[in-house]
């Protein structure tokens, strides 16, 4: 299981987690719903209590993967494996350009 926390303009906006199943889960945090109710990260996502759940990685994150050369450069540099999506995403896009931003949490960080 990886997890990794979702920033939008800086501000955590949630957490997404796959399971070791290879199912996604994206869950708003309860302070940025509480916070920014109509902030969401994509328009097919919005804020809500409820986790959002897919077999897929969510295309609002399968966005901010690199394509093409830049992937072929990531996946040689980190020795990771084209169809890790989410293994992309946590070494990828820590500071992407735009609003979102992920950064990977590990198993002793708190909520």
């Amino acid at each position: 299981m990886r997890i990794a926390t979702i920033y939008y303009n800086h501000i955590v906006a949630g957490e997404l987690l796959e399971t070791d199943d290879g199912e996604y889960r994206f869950t708003y945090d309860s302070l940025y719903v509480k916070q920014y109710p109509l902030q969401c990260i994509t328009f097919s996502m919005p804020v809500q209590q409820q986790p959002f759940i897919s077999n897929r990685l969510f295309p609002v994150f399968e966005g901010l993967i690199p394509e093409g050369w830049l992937l072929d450069i990531a996946t040689k540099t980190w020795k990771i494996n084209s169809n890790d999506r989410m293994g992309l995403l946590l070494a990828c896009c820590k500071n992407c350009i735009g609003a979102l931003s992920v950064k990977e949490k590990e198993a002793n960080d708190e909520k």
